[in-house]
């Protein structure tokens, strides 16, 4: 096979050289030990297996003691909350975008720019307006503690654009018992992101774009499985562990590999695709210039653990491990390949006072794709990212929020150059949001992205890049 001598360099140990804003977030982020769950204004924490929730709601809070009922009085309740088709059991989010951004050609058109819109072909600023999401949300509710969640989206420029996002049974036993177990079962995203809300369309909350970490999340992180959870009560401490057991997740690590970190708000759905930057020779040989989120090639399970320390403080500590268990060397002869894929996921939300909540989230993990060659396999890409958030409420209806976030990736395998793949990032986000009326929010975000990498060059583009992206959003739920 031939490869190019301009991109065919032999792996080295790499040694994590992130800038004064990698240190920042990372060691804010390291000092707890915690995953997802999604935060709203209201502040209220998010149950690892939430109640559903309607497009752009909060995530539900941990169930509260119920007074004390009987048996044929707890049944009765559940009959009444039976709710399958009704007007309560089903709305519409519609998200119009207006974005102006300047720089390179952006991941959704296989480039290896940062964000979801670009720049004129010079570079230059670009200001359009789209249509950048529809949502239908069913949501039906069959008795006090079993639920459903079944929600479909446009997206624009994802392919195909109109597709499943998630399907899942929830069950949430309305319990006043210090020890209860709750469960999910289907196709759906895993309690990591602090950013979005549980349930509905899975929407960021306080930004319109999510972070790297949580914007990666919704690409390669969606599952089709099962998870439980065990909640305990110790005195004013709640504790929480969730095991989760899924498939249709084998190509996870893909964009992070050949791509890099992004931050978007697109999500993976059933069908769906992402497409793919320009490959090195090699790998060109091998992949699809496009990669499936959810799929199976090996019919191996994966699984993911997660540990919730809820202390009677205005603080929340979790954190998170996920492997899926891939064999590196599955393929499918359509170019997708398995991956073995493995992170970490640490996080912190703590209300500062009444009116302010800061977010820390760090992620740190390692795929790998391929066959060995002298021991080591063609890909084997580390990969870290971690982020500060901080959202003021400045009075019911109007919340400012602020981010600073850094992201890397270092590069190990016999088939990649660490010197064309290897990357280094940080961004800062500051975004605010106003709500109308109940049916009608507003966000005005900008986003400044700068990154190294190396495979820029075959674009014709400088390995170094920044880019700025302003973004309106009027969101209509009903």
């Amino acid at each position: 096979m031939t490869h190019s001598p301009t991109l065919r360099t032999r792996s080295r140990p790499g040694r994590w050289k992130g800038g004064a804003a990698l240190a920042a977030a990372a060691s804010c982020c390291w000092l707890a030990v915690t995953p997802a769950k999604a935060q709203d204004a209201s502040d209220q924490p998010a149950a690892p297996a939430p109640q559903p929730a309607g497009p752009e709601q909060p995530a539900a809070a941990a169930p509260a003691p119920l007074p004390d009922t009987t048996t044929a009085e707890a049944e009765d309740q559940s009959g009444s909350q039976t709710d399958i088709l009704s007007k309560n059991t089903l709305s519409l989010m519609v998200d119009a975008r207006l974005a102006v951004a300047n720089g390179e050609q952006s991941f959704v058109n296989g480039g290896f720019g940062k964000t979801r819109f670009q720049g004129t072909r010079s570079g230059d600023y670009r200001a359009r307006l789209v249509p950048a999401e529809a949502d239908i949300v069913w949501e039906p509710r069959f008795t006090g503690s079993l639920s459903a969640n079944v929600s479909a989206a446009y997206q624009h420029d994802h392919d195909p654009d109109i597709d499943l996002i998630e399907a899942f049974v929830n069950y949430l036993p309305q319990s006043t018992a210090n020890v209860f177990v709750s469960a999910r079962a289907g196709l759906m995203w895993p309690e990591i992101s602090l950013e979005h809300s549980t349930g509905g369309a899975w929407s960021v909350v306080n930004t319109i774009t999510p972070s790297a970490i949580n914007s990666w999340v919704g690409e390669e992180a969606k599952v089709f499985g099962v998870e439980g959870t065990l909640h305990v009560t110790l005195g004013q401490h709640q504790l929480l562990a969730t095991g989760g057991v899924f498939g249709f997740n084998d190509t996870s690590g893909t964009l992070l590999s050949f791509r890099g970190w992004a931050l978007h708000d697109e999500k993976a759905t059933v069908f769906g695709h992402f497409p793919l930057p320009p490959l090195n020779d090699f790998i060109t040989l091998l992949q699809q210039h496009k990669t499936r989120s959810t799929i199976d090639i090996d019919k191996r399970p994966g699984y993911y653990l997660r540990l919730d320390w809820r202390p009677p403080w205005p603080v929340d500590f979790n954190v998170f491990y996920y492997d899926n268990r891939g064999k590196p060397s599955a393929f499918f002869d359509t170019g997708q390949w398995g991956w073995r894929t493995r992170f970490w996921n640490v996080g912190l939300s703590a209300d500062l006072g009444p009116d302010t909540k800061l977010l820390a989230q760090g992620m740190s993990g390692s795929t790998i794709m391929g066959f060995k060659e002298g021991g080591v396999p063609w890909v084997h890409t580390y990969f870290r990212s971690a982020y500060v958030l901080v959202s003021q409420r400045l009075d019911d209806a109007t919340a400012v929020t602020g981010r600073v976030e850094a992201f890397g990736t270092r590069e190990h395998g016999s088939e990649m150059s660490p010197a064309a793949d290897d990357e280094d990032g940080w961004a800062l986000t500051v975004a605010a949001r106003h709500t109308f009326s109940p049916n009608l929010t507003g966000f005005l975000e900008a986003l400044n992205v700068r990154s190294r990498r190396g495979m820029r060059s075959v674009l014709g583009y400088d390995p170094f890049q920044a880019q700025t992206v302003f973004q309106a959003s009027l969101r209509f739920r009903i």
